[in-house]
């Protein structure tokens, strides 16, 4: 063999040779990617002891807190009533509970083939020609008020944003959670105040672990604790801006 054949034999061998141990080490040419992990929207730990359950709507945070007697047993985003269709807050109470509720007001336009067309329509407004209007699932309801506002399970598109046209929307799979440990007359308050816990305290925590109590800042909306004393956080657009 002439030497110019056996360097382009020994090239060949080499070239073999890398494959097959980059097949064997699991090395790809792909990209790595890592999937980012979902975002944390609810947390229920529910010991079903004493005490009657409260819920606390933070509007600036779009966070619900849930005690039962003085003890925290749950936390979700929400979703309030965006620009034009803001929820007031207020101090209310449930007033009617119904698992299976179809919206009176809002809905959604539909094609022939159930592609929706228009999901932001009234039941009042004109159906366009070969469309159905759909009213909008408001499942597990908890009615707030006399003029139709309540909480019920729904989308929360953006965590933190409110997105509803006046009620307050709980993730899907929380509600029937909520909606089994409340009653007509649970006590409901929506404020424009911070949520009590930091999103880290409340995102990093183990859902199923219980939180300390005692690590709950007990703060009426002016950032004063139980005792008189001043918050150890200063809030800037509902985020805890600084830790002392």
């Amino acid at each position: 063999m002439s030497p110019r054949l056996l360097t382009i034999s020994l090239a060949a061998l080499s070239s073999v040779a890398l494959a097959l141990l980059s097949v064997s080490c699991g090395v790809s040419g792909a990209p790595v990617t890592h999937r980012k992990p979902d975002r944390v929207l609810h947390q229920w730990h529910d010991d079903g002891g004493e005490g009657k359950v409260s819920i606390r709507i933070s509007l600036t945070d779009q966070i619900a807190e849930i005690n039962r007697g003085d003890r925290e047993i749950g936390w979700c985003y929400v979703a309030t009533g965006k620009e034009g269709h803001g929820t007031a807050p207020g101090s209310y109470r449930i007033t009617e509970k119904i698992e299976d509720k179809y919206s009176n007001l809002y809905g959604c336009f539909e094609d022939e083939f159930g592609n929706v067309t228009d999901g932001d329509a009234r039941s009042r407004d004109p159906v366009p020609e070969g469309m159905v209007y759909v009213p909008a699932p408001m499942p597990h309801w908890m009615r707030l008020t006399s003029y139709g506002v309540g909480m019920h399970g729904g989308l929360i598109p953006e965590p933190g944003k409110p997105a509803s046209h006046g009620c307050i929307r709980l993730p899907k799979e929380f509600v029937p959670l909520l909606f089994d440990a409340v009653v007509v007359g649970t006590p409901v308050t929506i404020t424009n105040a911070p949520r009590h816990r930091s999103r880290l305290e409340i995102e990093s925590h183990p859902p199923d672990q219980p939180m300390d109590p005692s690590s709950v800042r007990s703060r009426n909306p002016d950032g004063l604790r139980a005792d008189g004393s001043a918050d150890a956080v200063t809030y800037r657009n509902g985020l805890p801006a600084r830790f002392y």
